[in-house]
């Protein structure tokens, strides 16, 4: 008969190693490890020479259950539990303390997570009247929804909602501001004259591609589909040329220009 199988015999004078490991909750190769190493030694023995744990025996191992659930180590339970004149309440205050900070770095990353789940599902975490105030009078908040209907299912969604989450109005401000200098930067080129092309419109479409990627990483190609979105898309033209007339389609001109510059052919560019 193996050692587990007759520590697990019935016995006079306590509980067998089975016995108490059930009683406890743990394995008897756990009792087995803690009686190796000191920790959990049984009182008793059967006439065979097999562990029994009398009720003192087994109150430690609820005491070393308990300590290793703050997160003491085996040997720092040891001491303790071995030390009956230390003031036991230096090491659970030490640990109390410690739990606490655990607990607060938890609520952090909850508070972090319920952030991504609400810009992931509104897009944008500021108020209505908040994005009219950064973005201007001409905002519409309800392209955020719209946007979410239309793209959130995609990666690049996943991904923007993982970058607005942390940000604060702050924040939307910076973007904001960036964007707008941008587009005023756009518009006085196409007035200008500035040609598809040139190093000047090169600069101006990398520009435009860089604030793309405040809310997901845009490729060259991405880029290009978008610079085609812009001029197929009714609510797109109107907005880039309510800010200059023709400036989608100068846009669009610059940003495949820019592409085919650095080796990516417009034609037949693709959301990659």
């Amino acid at each position: 008969m193996t050692d587990t199988a007759m520590d697990d015999a019935a016995g006079p004078g306590g509980l067998t190693v089975g016995a108490a490991a059930s009683h406890a909750g743990v394995t008897i190769r756990t009792l087995h490890h803690w009686d190796a190493i000191g920790l959990v030694r049984p009182s008793g023995r059967t006439t065979g020479g097999y562990r029994l744990y009398s009720a003192a025996d087994v109150a430690r191992i609820h005491r070393v259950l308990i300590y290793r659930e703050l997160g003491l180590s085996l040997d720092d339970i040891g001491e303790l539990l071995d030390a009956p004149t230390v003031d036991l309440t230096v090491p659970l205050r030490q640990q109390r303390a410690q739990l606490l900070d655990r607990i607060s770095r938890l609520q952090t990353m909850v508070d972090a997570v319920d952030r991504m789940i609400e810009a992931a599902r509104d897009g944008i975490l500021l108020s209505p009247e908040e994005q009219v105030a950064i973005f201007g009078q001409r905002w519409e908040p309800s392209l955020v929804a719209g946007a979410r209907e239309r793209w959130g299912d995609t990666a690049q969604w996943a991904q923007y909602a993982e970058r607005v989450a942390g940000r604060t109005s702050e924040d939307w401000q910076r973007i904001a501001d960036n964007i707008a200098t941008i587009e005023d930067d756009l518009a006085a080129a196409k007035r200008a004259g500035v040609r598809p092309g040139s190093a000047e419109a090169n600069a101006l479409a990398e520009r435009h591609r860089a604030s793309i990627q405040a809310y997901f990483d845009c490729t060259l190609s991405m880029h290009v589909c978008l610079g085609r979105k812009y001029v197929a898309d009714p609510g797109f033209t109107a907005y880039f040329d309510a800010i200059e007339p023709g400036l989608t389609i100068w846009l669009r001109d610059i940003i495949d220009a820019n592409a085919r510059d650095r080796g990516i052919d417009p034609d037949s560019a693709t959301w990659t």
